[in-house]
C-alpha cells in the first residue's frame, strides 16, 4: 500500500497564487500531498475563495481580534496544529510567527523569500537587488525561524536581473521561479521526507 498523502496546511494574506499552484500539484495523487485546511490573517481574500471552490477547510485569525500579538501567535498555533500537518507553508503569510508558534510547529513550516538568502531580506527583495545592481537574483524556500527570512535554507531559483528590468518585471519573473520551486520542493518533502542539521537542510532519507 502507497503511504499517505502528506497534510499540508497552507497560509495566505492575499490572492493566493502560490496556494492555487499546490492546489493544482496535490489534484496528481502522484504527487503525495493534500492540502487540508487553509488559513488566513485577513477576511475575505482570494485566498480563501480558492481553498472553497477546491473544497477545502478555511479558518480566519485576525490580529485585531485578540488582545496581544502573543495571543494571536497562540491562536494561529491552536488553529493549525488542529489540523495535524506535515508541513505548514507560508504563501503569501504576511505576518511574522512568534514564541508560541515556533517551538510547536517551526520545523515543519516554510516560506519563500523573492530574493537568493540571506541577500536582501524584507518586504522589498527584488527592488534591493535592482537597486544594488546585482546580474542574478532569485527566490529562496527557507524553515522558518525568529528572524526575518533567515530560516535554514531548503531550495533556491536564480533568475537573470535583465538591463531593462524594472522592479514589477523582475518581480514577475522571479514568482514564476518561486512557484515552480515551491511546487517541486514541497512535492519532494512530501513524498521524501526532509532533515534539519544546524543550517543544513536535506531532502530524503
Amino acid at each position: 500500500m502507497s503511504a499517505a498523502p502528506a497534510r499540508l496546511v497552507v497560509l495566505v494574506s492575499g490572492a493566493g497564487t502560490n496556494l492555487q499552484a499546490l492546489l493544482d500539484a496535490c489534484a496528481d495523487p502522484a504527487y503525495g500531498a493534500q492540502v487540508v485546511a487553509v488559513g488566513a490573517d485577513r477576511d475575505d481574500i482570494e485566498g480563501l475563495a480558492r481553498a472553497e471552490r477546491a473544497g477545502v477547510p478555511t479558518f480566519v485569525v485576525r490580529v485585531k481580534d485578540y488582545t496581544s500579538r502573543e495571543h494571536w501567535d497562540g491562536a494561529l498555533t491552536d488553529k493549525v496544529s488542529a489540523f495535524e500537518p506535515d508541513l505548514v507553508v507560508l504563501a503569501g503569510f504576511m505576518k511574522l510567527v512568534g514564541a508560541s508558534y515556533l517551538p510547536a510547529l517551526g520545523r515543519i513550516t516554510v516560506n519563500t523569500h523573492p530574493a537568493l538568502s540571506p541577500s536582501f531580506p524584507g518586504m522589498h527583495g527584488p527592488r534591493d537587488a535592482l537597486e544594488y545592481g546585482v546580474k542574478v537574483t532569485g527566490c529562496t524556500l527557507f524553515v522558518v525561524d525568529d528572524g526575518v527570512d533567515t530560516g535554514a535554507i531548503v531550495a533556491q531559483t536564480t533568475v537573470p536581473v535583465e538591463d531593462d528590468d524594472t522592479v514589477e518585471s523582475l518581480h514577475e519573473r522571479i514568482k514564476v521561479g518561486e512557484r515552480a520551486m515551491l511546487v517541486e520542493t514541497v512535492g519532494r518533502m512530501a513524498r521524501e521526507g526532509w532533515t534539519v542539521d544546524g543550517r543544513r537542510v536535506r531532502l530524503g532519507g
